[in-house]
């Protein structure tokens, strides 16, 4: 007998067993699907797919995973196709290797946590004028000479927020009516403006020196997201200044380790977390476009953030004078049962990390410093980072020779309905632990942070909730420059909105400001 023949028998034999408890057959390609699904690509010969590909089936097996194939006698011929194109797109060996070493990392003991210590802490109280000033002129200086990079992680979707676009195309109710992304690129010009002006006063022919923003986005936000840009003429920057780029995908995972199956044709995935963002950067050779263009820093931050200070010339000019290799806005926890991370170190002398509210033992999240009279765990992580472009190409090496994940339960739609399963994801944080040196610098809550996580009416960080505090911190702006406010409801509940092209930070508004009278809510412009 034909030797391939004879192993083709094998295996159908060897598929036979596992086929015929399969319970496929609801959830078949509709008419509709089946249509969308000839179109996807060339026609498949069901004689070459009558049963899985050899060489795959052997791989997965070698993995465990050839449970992927068990509705394979259910499938028509196009269906079969899409599976094998889809299995064959996963570097099998790199999963396998996360999936155990996540797993495995889950019995492995932590060292034990230590606050922060002070000498890394730059506190808002111990910050002198002399010092803002100097860490301002340096971050500009490093800005003209193109030495910064802004890295945006923008994956998400705003489904909390009742919508399905990418969260940045969010409009949270300001009287301009501007969305998040529109917002940080105006920030981004300014800033640029302010450099320029930082060595020749005279706007008109001050030198501009672009910032290049690096948009991470994710499959399910990726087109809409450059679609958004295009329509809106990216907001008045320049298109080859923005770069566009993915996180990567993982299955997710059953209890025991096997590949989830989102319909019998499709393994079911999900975005690799925002600390993606470092393999990515690598993969997609970003890092050295980054090098190329001579930037030497990256101001990285999260895109729910209403009052997020894009590029911040303080905080990197701080950065620098710090000679670290990393460096996070921190906001001092508000109350100890806050549901937020903090920094802390692990161990004496160990490296800087954030620990989950979760994982924060409440009589440690309650303990005082007696020295300061502050929390001893107070440092909360809000997503507003620095890097050096060395530590980012350290740390996409580390991260993905460890290979260790996060494990995410959740309800995963499958072939069997919802499954309990297990997303896998890296956070932005999980690079700190890896850095040499690592710098903390406070912030006022008030002024640089506005999450925009959750629909309007629930208790906390909905875009109303930002929306005021944006309105809020311009009023007193205003008010600071010698300007006025009216307004028809109690002030505590409105304000203006200066336009991020008239300032970044509260500077330059006495020529628009003083002695004028604005009936709140407003957006203040040239």
């Amino acid at each position: 007998m034909d030797t391939d023949l004879c192993r083709r028998n094998q295996m159908n034999a060897l598929l036979t067993i596992r086929l015929r408890t399969c319970n496929c057959t609801d959830h078949r390609a509709s008419n509709g699907n089946r249509s969308q699904l000839l179109s996807m690509g060339d026609s498949v010969d069901s004689n070459d797919l009558s049963i899985p590909p050899l060489p795959l089936l052997e791989r997965l097996k070698d993995y465990g995973q050839e449970d992927v194939f068990a509705c394979w006698n259910e499938l028509s011929a196009e269906e079969r196709h899409l599976l094998v194109k889809d299995i064959e797109a996963l570097d099998l060996p790199r999963i396998d290797r996360i999936i155990r070493c996540s797993f495995q990392s889950q019995g492995i003991p932590k060292a034990a946590i230590e606050p922060v210590p002070e000498s890394n802490v730059s506190t808002v109280e111990n910050r002198t004028m002399e010092e803002r000033e100097k860490w301002w002129k340096m971050g500009l200086k490093a800005i003209l000479e193109g030495k910064l990079g802004v890295l945006l992680l923008s994956g998400g979707q705003g489904t909390r927020l009742g919508s399905s676009d990418p969260k940045g195309c969010f409009n949270i109710g300001l009287p301009s009516g501007k969305s998040l992304f529109q917002l940080q690129a105006e920030r981004i010009l300014r800033v640029q403006m302010l450099a320029a002006q930082s060595v020749n006063e005279d706007a008109g022919s001050a030198r501009v020196t672009p910032i290049h923003w690096y948009i991470m986005t994710s499959p399910f936000t990726d087109e809409a997201t450059r679609k958004f840009f295009e329509n809106h003429k990216y907001f008045g920057l320049e298109a080859d200044q923005v770069t566009f780029f993915q996180q990567g995908t993982i299955p997710c995972v059953s209890r025991d380790g096997r590949f989830i199956m989102e319909t019998p044709y499709k393994v079911a995935k999900s975005p690799d977390g925002n600390g993606g963002v470092y393999l990515a950067l690598k993969s997609s050779g970003l890092l050295e476009d980054m090098a190329m263009r001579g930037i030497k820093y990256l101001d990285c931050y999260g895109v729910d953030n209403a009052l997020v200070r894009v590029a911040d010339p303080t905080f990197l000019g701080y950065f620098i004078e710090a000679g670290v290799a990393s460096a996070a806005k921190v906001v001092r926890k508000a109350y100890p049962q806050e549901k937020v991370g903090v920094f802390v170190q692990r161990g004496k002398g160990g490296p800087v990390s954030v620990v989950e509210y979760s994982e924060l033992d409440q009589s440690l999240a309650s303990e005082i410093n007696q020295g300061t009279g502050r929390l001893r765990y107070c440092w909360s992580n809000v997503c507003l980072h620095m890097f050096t472009l060395d530590f980012l190409n350290q740390v996409a090496n580390g991260l993905e020779k460890d290979s260790i994940y996060h494990l995410a339960e959740k309800s995963i739609p499958s072939i069997h309905g919802h499954t309990v399963g297990f997303k896998l994801e890296q956070f932005i944080f999980d690079a700190f632990p890896y850095a040499p040196s690592t710098a903390l610098f406070e912030v006022v809550r008030e002024e640089e942070f506005a999450p925009v996580k959750n629909a309007n009416g629930s208790n906390f960080d909905t875009p109303d909730s930002a929306r005021l505090l944006v309105l809020r911190l311009h009023a007193r702006w205003v008010a600071a420059t010698g300007g006025f406010l009216t307004h028809s409801v109690p002030l505590y509940a409105t304000g203006v909105e200066v336009s991020p092209l008239c300032s970044y930070a509260g500077e330059d508004l006495e020529a628009i400001c003083r002695g004028r009278t604005f009936h709140a809510p407003c957006e203040i412009t040239f």
